[in-house]
């Protein structure tokens, strides 16, 4: 039997406000072959060290391998992703969820080129990413690589320029849970939507619709994959989506299955990837 553990991290206090999760996961091999690896996009962007084995992931329909003691981004997700690692072996992994605001304060790329894909992180940056994972290689522990990778982090955030619209119409969806629509935040800031859907593509790799779509569904499977009763899940079905068909594509979309296949096939390593 696989046994795992999840270590939560508390950030560096100068990145707390960008980073949402930052946790080391350790495995003694693959899931067992009947479970579902699924993890459901979350809105957060990933940046991943796998410092012992490899991991092989599926985003959609595209295969991903993130190799041993390399760093590699994800961008924004908003599909369903499967993994395990790469061989059945004792498996280590230090991973940093941005939330919306902090991908782009730290990695100076349009986010669009690397939305639903896992890029290592010497293609997009060179020299200065070959260095500090050079560095990762050599350190003896996973605390001395969280630290390394948080003075990383923290280099990469001195001279960051906020986007104050960008920001405000990402806290307007996040305070809403989703059901913001964009034409209130046109009103509000006074862009066009055309204007809106060219920043978030840069700064998240998305559009405000679609990163309300994640927000909006997050709600529900944060609920679901914890095992709330069934009126629970009901009243919070009707709250975000306008009936059964439009919650049912959501799910399908987001998860790649229904709620009814899903419900015994759901496994720890999911449910505590999802929440944190």
């Amino acid at each position: 039997m696989t046994n795992f553990r999840f270590n939560s991290i508390t950030p560096h206090p100068l990145l707390c406000a960008y980073v949402a999760k930052l946790w080391v996961f350790e495995s003694t091999g693959r899931l067992p072959a009947g479970e579902r690896k699924l993890i459901v996009p979350n809105a957060n962007l990933k940046l991943t060290l796998t410092y012992r084995n490899g991991i092989a992931a599926r985003v959609g329909n595209n295969p991903f391998l993130q190799r041993e003691n390399e760093l590699t981004l994800t961008g924004l997700i908003d599909t369903p992703v499967t993994l395990d690692p790469q061989e059945d072996a004792d498996t280590g992994t230090i991973i940093v969820e941005f939330n919306p605001l902090g991908a782009y304060r730290l990695f100076k790329i349009s986010l669009d080129e690397v939305r639903n894909q896992i890029v290592d992180m010497t293609a997009l940056f060179g020299n200065t990413v070959k260095k500090i994972q050079s560095q990762l290689t050599d350190a003896a522990t996973p605390e001395l690589k969280l630290q390394l990778l948080q003075n990383f982090l923290l280099k990469q955030l001195e001279g960051a320029t906020p986007d104050p619209i960008f920001d405000y119409c990402v806290d307007r969806i996040s305070s809403s849970k989703g059901l913001i629509p964009v034409a209130t935040l046109e009103k509000a800031t006074g862009y066009t939507s055309r204007w809106l859907q060219k920043k978030f593509a840069e700064n998240l790799g998305t559009s405000p619709k679609n990163l309300a779509e994640i927000v909006r569904f997050k709600q529900f499977y944060q609920a679901y994959s914890s095992g709330a009763p069934a009126n629970q899940l009901k009243q919070l079905v009707f709250e975000y989506y306008y009936d059964q068909s439009h919650f049912l594509r959501a799910f399908r979309r987001f998860t790649g299955t229904t709620p009814t296949e899903l419900q015994n096939s759901v496994n720890e390593l999911s449910i505590r990837n999802f929440a944190g």
